[in-house]
């Protein structure tokens, strides 16, 4: 099912917004969750609530926004219908500010918020997240199996537990039963490649980027960010690091043997190695520190951008994140 919008009530709350108190805009949205180049909002006005609304102001002209539509429409047809995810009932709209700023607005029906992943490992006992878990590698492995049957097609997802929604998750009395289904969030990054190429247009990433720092994330970090999504033992790694972030590293060292055994259990044709707690550990650390450093440069660039050069920054920016 398509949801349908006013793209005209979604342009009046662009041009109200101010990206520094994005809560007390001229129509007001409570944020839902951050992304390194896009926000997430709940907008209360009618025609508009009950709905997650990713904002991503990345593009230049409306070129580039229709060039990204048609990649993000084709990226949620391959997983619901090719590869098989369950996805949440989507649309977008396409937005041009009385500045020209193009803004792609992302619509999906809201999800309850204790049913996302990232919530529901906080009410559901140890055991009820490694069969969580397990779910999440089972719906990956559709990923690459598809790549596998494909010689011209490949396609990436970004599998960490936020990303999930469970159907019918009861936070009163959390379980999960042999017929429960995930559905697959984060579709706004439609990582897909024909023959080899990548249909995403890389330089997209570097858009909310500090200028000075271009670059060096161009060199150094832009093919890792582009491809690790296509390796499931990578996507595996993430999935599980992402459990320091939300503090519950306690589960870490289970959640490895879960993978291994998933992979050693029922994705042995895939010959995928085993990972261990240190991968994950120096994954995280890694990561951890990049985007923390990211994060601190980009709130320096919208203070020069702002303050010294009066120059509009259009990026929302997250405040402290707590990691362990």
């Amino acid at each position: 099912m398509e949801v349908t919008v006013d793209a005209a009530l979604l342009k009046e709350f662009e041009e109200g917004l101010d990206p520094r108190r994005p809560e007390a805009g001229r129509i007001p949205a409570r944020i839902l969750g951050y992304g390194e180049i896009s926000t997430v909002f709940e907008i209360q006005a009618e025609g508009l609530r009950g709905l997650a609304v990713k904002r991503m102001p990345i593009f230049r002209d409306r070129e580039e926004m229709e060039s990204y539509r048609e990649i993000y429409r084709e990226y949620n047809r391959l997983l619901s219908e090719d590869v098989g995810l369950n996805l949440p009932p989507y649309g977008y709209a396409e937005v041009v500010t009385s500045g020209r700023r193009p803004v792609f607005y992302i619509l999906q029906e809201m999800c309850p918020p204790d049913s996302i992943g990232n919530r529901a490992i906080h009410l559901l006992d140890r055991e009820g997240v490694t069969a969580l878990v397990r779910m999440v590698l089972r719906e990956l492995r559709k990923v690459y199996d598809f790549n596998r049957r494909r010689d011209d097609l490949e396609v990436a997802v970004d599998g960490q537990i936020s990303n999930w929604s469970i159907v019918g998750f009861d936070s009163r009395d959390p379980r999960l039963g042999p017929d429960t289904r995930l559905l697959y969030l984060d579709t706004s990054t439609p990582l897909y490649r024909v023959r080899g190429k990548e249909q995403l247009d890389p330089e997209l990433f570097l858009r909310s980027a500090p200028s000075f720092l271009v670059w060096i994330i161009r060199l150094l970090f832009l093919e890792d960010v582009m491809t690790r999504y296509y390796d499931f033992r990578s996507v595996a790694i993430d999935l599980i690091a992402n459990f320091y972030k939300e503090q519950r590293a306690e589960l870490i060292p289970h959640l490895v043997e879960t993978a291994n055994r998933f992979f050693s259990e029922e994705a042995t044709d895939l010959g995928i190695a085993p990972i261990s707690v240190k991968d994950v550990s120096s994954y995280y650390r890694e990561d951890a520190l990049i985007w923390s450093l990211y994060l601190n440069l980009r709130r320096l660039d919208r203070f020069l951008r702002t303050r010294l050069l009066r120059r509009d920054y259009p990026y929302i920016l997250p405040g402290r994140i707590k990691r362990r």
